[in-house]
């Protein structure tokens, strides 16, 4: 029962729109049935005054048949009987005996009755019985009765016509009232359902659009009056709820809005401090006003009470600050005994009190090598959200990179000094050492001469080779101090193209270069090692050879590249590469076994000689990388 309840009060709109349409098609069928009924009776009626009115001159025409053939003389029963016989025809006509059937208790049935009982008894029997009177004697007091009783009898018949008509009229404002009232009643009906439609249904529908008009505007307080059980209450209701999630998810999408608007300064923020980092780090990786400023931009980003910056030492001792707003590490300043055990290093991104703040111990570090400590002060119980933890990562991550950059690039310049230094002393070794130490052979044996005068003239050839050996070392020097003073300054074909035309340009010949690498790539280590080996092997050809032209070739091939200097001099021969005197060519085997290839003087089949040096300049690179020291480690 409460299920239909509930369904009943769910449609009651829809039920009380109904109740109003059948109401007025009821109305209208009743009004239309009860006027139908009444036309009918008022048609019969009609009819029946008319056959009433046919009676009074029926009657008449009968008196007046029966009369004139008494005046006339003449029998005349033929047409008094056929006159009576048209009388009773209308007295007895079909539509009197409808009425008769229809009311036979009404006013009309007794004067029916009366005019039928008056006429069988009393005037059909005096016309038929009518004297037939000579015209010198008529009964004239007969036919005067006869003619009075016709006319009270007509009368009779009168009042019969005036009762239908009065019935007629009666039904005709029967008919008027029934439509009348039909009327009022679909009137009042429809004005009810307008009413009831307007109240439940126009008034909440205009309300629900002038709410969601105020919705649609930004207006999400707009709720509906019209709420209940019915269909558009229901909906309202629905409305109502619409409405209330609209404002919850408007005003949670309003602070989405503002978190994300939040979200997106912080994040341009700290880029930007990323961006001011980098460029600083890349410019000036070791610089305490690096990180000086560096850690000014941190503390205003993430709100800091303080920060400290200190590089760990290579050999032991104190940790050197870069810059500090927070005052000095109280571990450093204990003893240079405690940096060695830093609390950071045992307990990296971790908190520690220490006075007033809580600090957080941030290491400074790349992939490998730990090279310092971060400290960063905060107020005491507060810890670093989530983004300001990813923000010190990074820029702790890129210090850490520029100070292994920085320790790198000091470890490569130690690295190619040594080198150098090495260079130096090898060929100080290969070249004037050599050429020292046969001369102190030489004055060993001049003395040893010059003591002995049997010797004597021996010491002229010890002074010639002397001589001629102070003149080989004089020049050794001289290429020695040109090979050190070369600077490795611009693009690598073109300080060839510079060698080639000084050599060209001191012995007055042709000298072609061609230089075809493709994808090969040199460092400035094999650079300056090739083109040495090309300076000595152009030196040599030019002094020794007595050739018309020389050729230079720098070609790259998929094993490695190929160094060639050729000339079409005199030639040498293969045993001439290996004599002890020729130290520019030992140099040469030096450098090549340097570039980890392998030097080749040969003679060329058309004459002449070919200097050729082979290596791989992709694997001596890989090898000769340095690696990290025990100090920065």
């Amino acid at each position: 029962m409460q299920r239909v309840r509930a369904s009943l009060a769910g449609r009651a709109t829809q039920l009380l729109l109904v109740l109003a349409f059948v109401a007025v098609a009821f109305i209208s069928l009743i009004g239309i049935g009860a006027s139908v009924v009444i036309v009918e009776t008022v048609q019969d009626s009609g009819s029946a005054v008319n056959a009433a009115g046919g009676l009074r001159r029926l009657a008449h025409r009968a008196a007046s048949v029966a009369l004139a053939a008494a005046l006339d003389g003449r029998t005349g029963r033929a047409e008094v009987t056929a006159a009576i016989g048209a009388f009773e025809a209308g007295l007895g006509d079909a539509t009197l005996e409808k009425v008769l059937e229809r009311e036979p208790g009404s006013v009309f049935a007794s004067i029916y009755r009366g005019i039928h009982a008056r006429w069988y008894v009393n005037l059909k029997p005096r016309l038929l019985g009518a004297p037939e009177l000579p015209s010198e004697s008529p009964d004239v007091l007969f036919y005067e009765n006869l003619l009075a009783d016709v006319d009270a009898f007509t009368a009779q018949i009168d009042a019969l016509v005036a009762v239908l008509e009065r019935e007629t009229e009666t039904g005709i404002a029967q008919l008027r009232m029934t439509l009348v009232i039909a009327l009022g009643m679909v009137m009042v009906v429809m004005v009810a359902a307008l009413c009831v439609i307007r109240r439940r249904v126009f008034m909440p529908l205009t309300e629900l659009r002038d709410c969601a008009a105020r919705i649609a505007g930004g207006d999400f307080r707009a709720r509906s009056r019209y709420t209940g059980r019915d269909e558009l209450g229901r909906v309202g209701s629905a409305f109502n709820a619409m409405a209330d999630e609209l404002a919850t998810v408007y005003r949670d999408l309003e602070q989405r809005v503002e978190q994300k608007t939040a979200d997106l300064m912080r994040s341009n923020r700290a880029l930007e401090l990323l961006y001011h980092v980098i460029a600083r780090l890349y410019h000036a990786p070791a610089s305490p006003q690096t990180y000086a400023e560096t850690l000014r931009d941190l503390e205003q980003v993430l709100g800091l009470k303080g920060s400290f910056v200190c590089v760990q030492p290579k050999h032991g001792g104190v940790a050197t600050v870069l810059s500090t707003t927070m005052g000095d590490c109280p571990v450093r300043s204990r003893s240079e005994e405690e940096c060695s055990h830093c609390p950071g290093r045992m307990m990296p991104w971790s908190y520690r009190r220490e006075g007033d703040f809580d600090v957080f111990l941030v290491p400074l570090r790349d992939a490998d090598h730990l090279y310092g400590m971060m400290r960063l002060a905060l107020p005491p119980g507060e810890r670093l959200r989530a983004w300001q933890h990813t923000l010190v990562e990074a820029v702790s991550r890129h210090m850490g990179i520029a100070l292994g950059i920085s320790y790198q690039s000091e470890r490569e310049r130690l690295l190619a000094l040594q080198e150098e230094r090495s260079i130096i002393a090898r060929e100080l070794h290969d070249s004037l050492a050599q050429s020292l130490s046969y001369m102190k052979i030489q004055a060993s044996l001049l003395s040893s001469a010059l003591q002995r005068p049997e010797r004597r003239d021996d010491a002229s050839d010890i002074l010639a080779d002397m001589k001629g050996g102070i003149n080989a070392a004089y020049r050794q020097l001289r290429e020695l101090l040109s090979t050190f003073r070369l600077q490795m300054e611009g693009d690598f074909a073109r300080l060839l193209g510079s060698t080639v035309e000084e050599y060209a340009g001191r012995s007055g010949m042709p000298i072609e270069l061609e230089i075809r690498l493709g994808v090969c790539h040199l460092n400035p280590n094999q650079e300056i090692h090739v083109l040495h080996i090309i300076r000595e092997a152009l030196s040599n050809a030019t002094r020794h050879a007595r050739a018309s032209s020389i050729r230079v070739g720098l070609f790259g091939h998929p094993d490695g590249v190929r160094v060639i200097i050729e000339d079409d001099g005199k030639g040498i021969l293969p045993a001439a590469a290996s004599e002890p005197h020729h130290y520019g060519l030992a140099i040469m085997g030096e450098r090549a076994r340097g570039l980890g290839g392998m030097l080749e003087i040969v003679p060329r089949p058309d004459g002449g000689t070919r200097v050729s040096v082979c290596f791989d300049p992709v694997a001596r690179r890989e090898a000769s990388s340095p690696a990290p020291t025990p100090e920065a480690q």
